[in-house]
């Protein structure tokens, strides 16, 4: 973490730099934290998180004097001695007063570390959210009746710009897309027409993020069955090897969904189907015909399963800790579960990827109040981080 202090004393206790009792105060705060904290200038906001350390009373007309060199929100850090929480309560009231946000980090050492932390994570999530530009290839899929958020509350909240694409797009870059080389395991046989049409379409994709400085995509893929003659499947999954967030049958909210992950996450996620749900074993039966490889232990090539054509990934998973995550399109409600996935199943009726998840939450959730269709794995214990995330950004 790259954390930044700056300072306010009364000009009653004006002198160069922090008095004894200040500098042990900070002090106890890094250690507990275990990270540095920068001593700074007002103006410099160059960092994961800025503190404003209300060092005295009778600081609130010096912070009112340099308030342009501030910016929201406002994290005050404050010992509670010389009258400083008192200056930091006042302060926290102008704020309040000019509908601004602010917030007084005041307590025992282990609550204010433990906060700066918080915070700390949450604005460089922010950052990020907020340099992520989306695109939207097609219209979403006639079945997604609950998964098209507003993009101007999408920008407004969570930061992320959306743009709308014309498929067809796709198809004239299709016509003219090289042919990429494909790893793929083992070196086991394919159709080798299919594999150079699904190569292009991956090289088509990845022509208009280029063109376009886009960092993902939703894709309605099913039209290309029809326009292409083939599917997306294949390029998702190398897309999403590259970095790029890809999801497919144009699910905005799960492209939203998939994005938060991959901030949170290690950046490698699949977006797959609630296939089937124990309740009495609190298990979910995941799948879908497109995955990152670099999640996986091993994968052969298949067609994707609803139409038969195509090439499609069937991978197979480590069985280890991950995190299911699934926000609603009006972003106002979300799922998130930590789990274990126990099982890679080899069902000829569900889609090519195909895993069964124990999950820590009730999976009753999902049955009784559910946030749509497709939801997100990623490996890992990210609860904690999801919970924070949401529950600060609205």
């Amino acid at each position: 973490m790259n954390i930044k202090l700056s300072a306010f004393r009364s000009v009653l206790h004006d002198r160069d730099g922090f008095n004894e009792r200040s500098l042990a105060f900070i002090k106890s705060v890094e250690e507990e934290l275990g990270e540095e904290i920068t001593i700074a200038p007002l103006d410099d906001y160059d960092c994961d998180l800025k503190l404003i350390f209300i060092e005295t009373g009778g600081s609130e007309g010096l912070f009112l004097k340099n308030f342009d060199k501030l910016q929201g929100p406002y994290y005050f850090l404050t010992s509670g001695e010389n009258n400083s929480l008192a200056a930091t309560l006042e302060i926290l009231t102008f704020l309040s007063l000019k509908g601004e946000k602010g917030e007084a980090i005041h307590g025992s050492k282990e609550y204010m570390a433990s906060r700066i932390r918080e915070l700390a994570f949450l604005s460089n999530v922010k950052k990020k959210l907020s340099n992520i530009k989306l695109g939207v290839i097609g219209t979403p899929s006639d079945w997604l009746i609950s998964s098209i958020p507003d993009f101007t509350i999408v920008k407004e909240k969570l930061g992320v710009s959306i743009e709308p694409i014309d498929i067809k797009e796709i198809e004239r870059h299709f016509a003219i897309a090289p042919v990429e080389d494909v790893p793929f395991f083992e070196g086991v046989p394919f159709d080798l027409n299919e594999l150079e049409k699904a190569k292009k379409v991956y090289s088509a994709i990845k022509s208009v993020l280029e063109s376009r400085e886009l960092n993902g995509f939703t894709i309605r893929c099913f039209d290309l069955l029809t326009s292409l003659k083939t599917t997306s499947c294949l390029g998702l999954s190398m897309l999403n090897d590259a970095g790029y967030i890809s999801t497919c049958e144009g699910d905005v909210a799960a492209m939203l969904s998939m994005t938060v992950a991959s901030i949170v996450g290690d950046g490698y996620t699949f977006q797959c189907n609630p296939s089937r749900i124990d309740v009495e074993n609190n298990n979910i039966v995941f799948a879908h015909c497109t995955i990152p490889t670099k999640m996986l232990d091993r994968y052969v090539l298949d067609t994707h399963f609803e139409s038969g054509t195509g090439v499609a990934v069937k991978g197979y998973l480590r069985e280890e800790d991950v995190t299911i995550f699934r926000m609603s399109s009006d972003l106002k409600r979300y799922f998130v579960s930590e789990g274990k996935i126990i099982e890679n199943l080899e069902e000829k009726a569900l889609c090519r990827t195909q895993i069964r998840v124990h999950l820590e939450e009730p999976v009753e959730t999902i049955l009784r109040n559910p946030c749509g269709n497709h939801h997100i794995v990623f490996y890992g214990k990210h609860k904690d981080e999801i919970d924070t995330l949401m529950k600060n950004l609205f």
